[in-house]
C-alpha cells in the first residue's frame, strides 16, 4: 500500500503538505498546480483520496459474500449500561453509531465502563475501536493494546493523534450566554459539574463551566455564588436529574437569586424546573431556564425549554466513518467539530431577532 511519504518524495513536497492537502486543510498554504499535482499523484499512486473512496467502497467493507465473515467493531462507553439508558443523549450516539454501522453491515461489540478491564477480550479480533465519552489514559493505553484503530465520539483527547468527533460545548456555552445576556438577563447561574477525570483537581476545569467562568470574568460579572457544581466526578455520569433538583434549591437559598440558571444538559434543567416549581417559582417569568443537548422530550416539558441542540447521532455516525476511514489506510489524524443549533423555546426569553 502507497503512503503519504512515497507521495511526497514523487512531489517534492513534505509529508505533511500531502496529508493537509489530502485532508483540505483550508489553512494550508500552497499553489493550486502544487496541490493538484500532489491530488493526482495520489489519485495514480492508488491511495485512498477522498475522490477515490468515493468511487468505490472501502476494501475491508466491501459487501460480504455469504459466507465470509462481517467485519467487527467495538464501543466501549464511560457510562453503565443503566446510565445510558436514562441519558436520551447516549443513546442517540450510540444509535448513531449503530445505524451508520449498518450501512457498512458490520456487527458491533458492546463494551459497559465497569466491564473493560475485566472483559477485555471482547475486544480481541474487532477491526477498530469507538471509545463513548470521556476514558482516563490508563483506559485509553489499555484500548490501545488491544486495537490498532481507535476513534473517539463526544470527547477530545488531549493527545492530538487519536481521532475523534465531538461538539465545542466552550463556543456552545459562550453562544447561549451572549443569547441571554441580548436578552436582558444579568444574573445568570450555572450549574453543572466538575471534570475530574480530564483535569484532576483543576476547578471549573468542565469545557461548558470553565466557558461560563471566562464569559462572567470577561465581563467583569463572575460572582462565584452563581455556580453550583456537582463533585462527585470521578467516573460516570454526573449530570442527572438529582443533580438539578439538588443545586437549584441550594442557588435559591442563597441571598440574591439568579434571573436565569444555564444548566450543562436537559436532564438537569428538568431537576431544576421541578425544584423552581416546588418553591413556588414561576419558570421563565421568575426565574428561566436554558440548557443544552435537546434531548427529545425538551420540546414537550412546560415551559417547552430552551436548549443548544448538541447532534449526538450526527457524532455517532462521523465516528463510524472516521474508524472505517482509518481501517482502510488513513494515516493522517482527524478531529471533527460537529457545531451545535441555539433551539430558543419557552423557558426563556428570546434574545432580538438578526
Amino acid at each position: 500500500m502507497v503512503t503519504i511519504r512515497e507521495i511526497a518524495k514523487a512531489v517534492g513536497v513534505s509529508a505533511g503538505t500531502v496529508s493537509r492537502v489530502l485532508n483540505y486543510d483550508p489553512t494550508l498554504s500552497v499553489s493550486e498546480a502544487k496541490r493538484k499535482a500532489i491530488i493526482e499523484t495520489a489519485e495514480a499512486l492508488d491511495y485512498a483520496t477522498p475522490r477515490n473512496r468515493n468511487r468505490r467502497k472501502p476494501a475491508p467493507f466491501r459487501q460480504p459474500q455469504p459466507t465470509a465473515a462481517m467485519p467487527r467493531i467495538a464501543t466501549v462507553h464511560f457510562l453503565e449500561r443503566d446510565e445510558e439508558l436514562i441519558d436520551p443523549y447516549y443513546i442517540g450516539v450510540r444509535l448513531g453509531i449503530e445505524r451508520r454501522s449498518q450501512h457498512y453491515q458490520s456487527e458491533i461489540v458492546k463494551v459497559f465502563h465497569a466491564d473493560l478491564f475485566n472483559e477485555g477480550s471482547l475486544l480481541q479480533g474487532v477491526a477498530g475501536i469507538i471509545a463513548i465519552g470521556k476514558h482516563r489514559p490508563a483506559e485509553i493505553a489499555f484500548l490501545e493494546e488491544c486495537c490498532d484503530h481507535l476513534v473517539f465520539a463526544d470527547f477530545q483527547p488531549s493527545d492530538e493523534h487519536y481521532d475523534c468527533v465531538y461538539s465545542d460545548l466552550a463556543l456552545a456555552t459562550t453562544k447561549i450566554l451572549d443569547g441571554l445576556a441580548a436578552a436582558g438577563y444579568r444574573r445568570i447561574a450555572f450549574i453543572g459539574a466538575e471534570d475530574r477525570i480530564s483535569f484532576g483537581e483543576v476547578p471549573y476545569s468542565e469545557a461548558r463551566c470553565r466557558a461560563y467562568v471566562d464569559w462572567q470574568k470577561a465581563r467583569g460579572t463572575f460572582d462565584p455564588t452563581l455556580i453550583a457544581l456537582n463533585n462527585d466526578c470521578n467516573d460516570g455520569q454526573n449530570l442527572r436529574l438529582e443533580v438539578g433538583y439538588e443545586h437549584a434549591r441550594e442557588l435559591l437559598d442563597r441571598a440574591e437569586r439568579p434571573d436565569v440558571i444555564l444548566t450543562a444538559n436537559d436532564n438537569i434543567a428538568i431537576g431544576t424546573g421541578r425544584a423552581l416549581a416546588e418553591a413556588g417559582f414561576s419558570v421563565p417569568d421568575d426565574i428561566a431556564i436554558a440548557s443544552f443537548n435537546d434531548i427529545p422530550v425538551a420540546q414537550f416539558l412546560n415551559p417547552a425549554l430552551s436548549t443548544m441542540k448538541i447532534p449526538g447521532e450526527a457524532i455517532g455516525e462521523c465516528a463510524v466513518d472516521l474508524l472505517v476511514e482509518r481501517i482502510n489506510g488513513r494515516e493522517y489524524t482527524k478531529r471533527v467539530t460537529i457545531p451545535g443549533e441555539m433551539i430558543w423555546r419557552d423557558s426563556c426569553r428570546h434574545p432580538p431577532a438578526g
